[in-house]
């Protein structure tokens, strides 16, 4: 486990991104440019939003690892059918997988903006990597988002060896939003007596739900950094339908009982408002019983895993997730 202290609280505001990693700071500034051109003056409807998202992060799932094959297809659940991808690093059979949810604040995002990290945990783990579309807010309140990705988590349990995965060697994992979903499908399987589905979580710059401490609001939830505290109210506001689903454990698992989780990963980057959130669940985990592991990069922030093109800060904590889920689906190296 790489070192987790930040230092004590020095009652400093933000540094407005001076403390980002120069590679990071660029995809920071990059992006952020982009969004004022691609987005316009005043508030966006969710579907523009969504647009507007698709067209800023183009750029950066371009390039990277080819697969042998990918496929695009459907998986049923409880609330219809998901759009998924499929990425393959090999032609071979009895693969372990990870499922792989993207981040968004629940809002936004897809399997098409987050397709190179997909194909980037795919070849470094040599793992199928499939990724889903989940029902978006504010149109769809929780837990239905949940209760999908828990319906996907299942079906590839049970439908795997048909896909060329093992499914005794399943893993599910994601960012943001993404990583709260991941959570929460194991705490779901785990309450449903079927704990056993899932061998590993990989959860990069997660939420874990509850409310971040004002010092992280004060040094990282303003202007410079990928996420802000307005847009983290935003995103909960979208989510929920009253104040019982903001402190549902399947959503607010860092208030929850973790006993029986498998093994963990926590990618943490130092400049990110919610990293307050994951430091704090760590000892809860390991209380709990649970594996964990989690690094801490400097000089990172929020959604720099999508960085990977420019930054070795990107690639070196896309290498430590790989590797790790490589040892713990016990994948070919």
């Amino acid at each position: 486990m790489g070192d987790l202290a930040l230092g004590a609280a020095d009652g400093v505001m933000g540094k407005g991104g001076a403390d980002l990693d120069p590679d990071i700071r660029r995809f920071v500034e990059t992006t952020g440019a982009a969004y004022r051109r691609y987005g316009g003056e005043g508030p966006l409807t969710p579907q523009r939003a969504r647009e507007v998202a698709e067209r800023v992060r183009a750029p950066w799932r371009e390039g990277g690892p080819k697969m042998a094959r990918t496929v695009d297809t459907a998986i049923p659940t409880r609330h219809g059918e998901v759009r998924a991808r499929i990425h393959h690093p090999l032609d071979a059979a009895d693969q372990p997988a990870l499922l792989y949810l993207h981040g968004g604040g629940w809002t936004f995002f897809s399997i098409d903006t987050h397709d190179r990290l997909m194909r980037e945990y795919a070849h470094r783990a040599c793992v199928v990597v499939v990724g889903i579309d989940y029902a978006l807010s504010p149109e769809a309140k929780f837990p239905v988002a949940l209760e999908q990705c828990t319906d996907a988590t299942v079906w590839l349990h049970q439908n795997g060896v048909d896909l060329g995965i093992d499914p005794a060697r399943l893993a599910v994992g994601g960012d943001s939003a993404g990583g709260n979903l991941s959570v929460g499908v194991g705490l779901a399987l785990r309450d449903a007596g079927r704990g056993d589905v899932v061998r590993a979580l990989l959860l990069n710059y997660p939420s874990f739900g509850g409310v971040c401490t004002e010092e992280y609001v004060r040094r990282y939830g303003g202007p410079g950094y990928m996420l802000s505290a307005d847009e983290i109210a935003t995103f909960w506001d979208n989510l929920v339908r009253d104040a019982a689903d903001r402190g549902h454990p399947h959503l607010r698992s860092l208030d929850a009982d973790l006993a029986g989780l498998p093994p963990v990963f926590i990618a943490i980057p130092e400049c990110d408002i919610l990293s307050c959130q994951s430091l704090a669940m760590v000892p809860k985990l390991e209380a709990a019983g649970v594996p964990v592991r989690a690094e801490l990069y400097r000089g990172a922030t929020h959604s720099f895993l999508e960085a990977v093109s420019i930054s070795r800060l990107a690639d070196r904590a896309l290498a430590d997730g790989s590797a790790w889920l490589r040892e713990i689906l016990a994948a070919p190296r």
